[in-house]
C-alpha cells in the first residue's frame, strides 16, 4: 500500500513538473508552490518559525535541508564535486552556481535592460542599479548602500579594521580583493592575458583599460562638450579646459599642492617655487603601460595608475570619502577643517 501511494504521489508530481501546475498557494505574499511541503517550508519565513535546531551549535533553521548544510559547515564533509576542475562544496546551491562558471550558463535576467546572470542573488544586486534601492545603512554615519558587502567593508573605515594580513610582508588590508591584487606584487603573477596581442596583466581592470587601445573604444564622455575619451584620466584633463583651471599633469597638481603646504609653513619666496623647480629640470623616466604617459617618479606613475584602475585606497575616517591619491585626500582634509 505504502509503495502504492508512493507511485501515486511520484505520478503527481511528474504530473506537476509538466503542466507547470502549482495548486497550493500562500495566503499572505500570493506565491504559489507544487507541492503542500514547499508551502509549509514558505510559511515559515512569515512566521519566524524555525523548528531546527543544530545539536553542535545550537543555531535554528526553518528548513531541515538548510540545516543539514548548515552541519556541513561543523564536519567538513562537501559532497558535490565539479567533474571540471574538482572544487569540492557543502551546499547544492554553491555547486551549481559554479558549475555555470564553466558552461556559461546566465538563467537570470533583468527585465529592466536585458543582462544575464549566473546567480539569482547578483540578478537582485543589479536590480538595485535601476531602482536606486538602497536597504544597507551605516549606523555610524548613515551612508547608504545597495549591497550588504560593501556596507561592511565601509565599517571598516570607521573600526580601522583590516582582517586581511599579508602573509609575505604584512601588510594589512580591509579586502580580499585587495590583499589578492597585493599578493601579486611579490609572486609576479599576471594571470589576465590580452587575446590580441599577449601583454599580461595583474589586474582585470588593467587589462580591460588596456584593450580600449586595441577596439578604440572611448566610454568616457564630457557632459559639457561631448568629446569622448579612452581613459578616465583623459577626461579629469579635459573637463579643466571648461574651468578656470589649466589642465596639469599629475607632477604639476602635486606641485601645487607642496607649494600650498609650503607656503603655509614658510614666509621666503624661494621655498614656494622650489617645487615648480623641482620635476621641470629632471627627464621622465616612468611611463604609464596603459596610456604611455610619462612621470619623474615612480609614486606619481603608481598615482596615476589608480585613475585606470579606478582604486581609491585613501579613504576620509569622517566621511568615508576615497581618494586615488594620498595628497588629495590632505587637501580633502584641510577643506573640511577650514569650514
Amino acid at each position: 500500500i505504502r509503495d502504492t501511494h508512493a507511485h501515486a504521489r511520484d505520478m503527481y508530481t511528474d504530473t506537476d513538473i509538466h503542466t507547470g501546475e502549482k495548486p497550493y498557494s500562500c495566503k499572505t505574499c500570493g506565491k504559489k508552490f507544487r507541492r503542500t511541503c514547499h508551502l509549509t517550508v514558505h510559511m515559515r519565513y512569515h512566521t519566524g518559525e524555525k523548528p531546527y535546531s543544530c545539536q553542535t551549535c545550537s543555531k535554528q533553521f526553518s528548513a531541515s535541508s538548510s540545516l543539514k548544510e548548515h552541519a556541513r559547515l561543523h564536519t567538513g564533509e562537501k559532497p558535490y564535486s565539479c567533474q571540471t576542475c574538482g572544487k569540492l562544496f557543502s551546499r547544492s546551491s554553491s555547486f551549481k552556481d559554479h558549475v555555470r562558471l564553466h558552461t556559461g550558463e546566465k538563467p537570470y535576467s533583468c527585465q529592466t535592460c536585458g543582462k544575464r546572470f549566473p546567480r539569482s542573488s547578483s540578478l537582485k544586486q543589479h536590480a538595485r542599479l535601476h531602482s536606486g534601492e538602497k536597504p544597507y545603512s551605516c549606523e555610524m554615519c548613515g551612508h547608504r548602500f545597495s549591497q550588504k558587502s560593501t556596507l561592511t567593508v565601509h565599517m571598516r573605515i570607521h573600526t580601522s579594521e583590516k582582517p586581511y594580513p599579508c602573509q609575505t610582508c604584512g601588510k594589512m588590508f580591509t579586502r580580499s580583493s585587495r590583499l589578492l591584487e597585493h599578493v601579486r606584487s611579490h609572486t609576479g603573477e599576471k594571470p589576465y592575458p590580452c587575446k590580441m596581442c599577449g601583454k599580461m596583466f595583474t589586474r582585470s581592470s588593467y587589462l580591460s583599460v588596456h584593450i580600449r587601445m586595441h577596439t578604440g573604444e572611448k566610454p568616457h564622455h564630457c557632459k559639457t562638450c561631448g568629446e569622448m575619451f579612452t581613459y578616465s584620466s583623459q577626461l579629469l584633463r579635459h573637463m579643466k579646459t571648461h574651468t578656470a583651471e589649466n589642465p596639469m599633469t599629475q607632477e604639476s597638481e602635486f606641485c601645487c599642492f607642496l607649494s600650498l603646504w609650503a607656503s603655509q609653513h614658510s614666509s621666503t619666496q624661494q621655498s614656494q617655487t622650489t617645487c615648480g623647480k623641482m620635476f621641470s629640470s629632471q627627464s621622465k623616466p616612468y611611463q604609464c603601460q596603459t596610456c604611455s604617459e610619462k612621470f619623474c617618479a615612480s609614486s606619481s606613475l603608481k598615482d596615476h595608475a589608480r585613475l585606470h584602475s579606478g582604486e581609491k585606497p585613501y579613504s576620509c575616517k569622517t566621511c568615508g570619502k576615497s581618494f586615488c591619491c594620498r595628497n588629495h585626500l590632505v587637501l580633502h582634509m584641510c577643506e573640511a577643517t577650514s569650514l
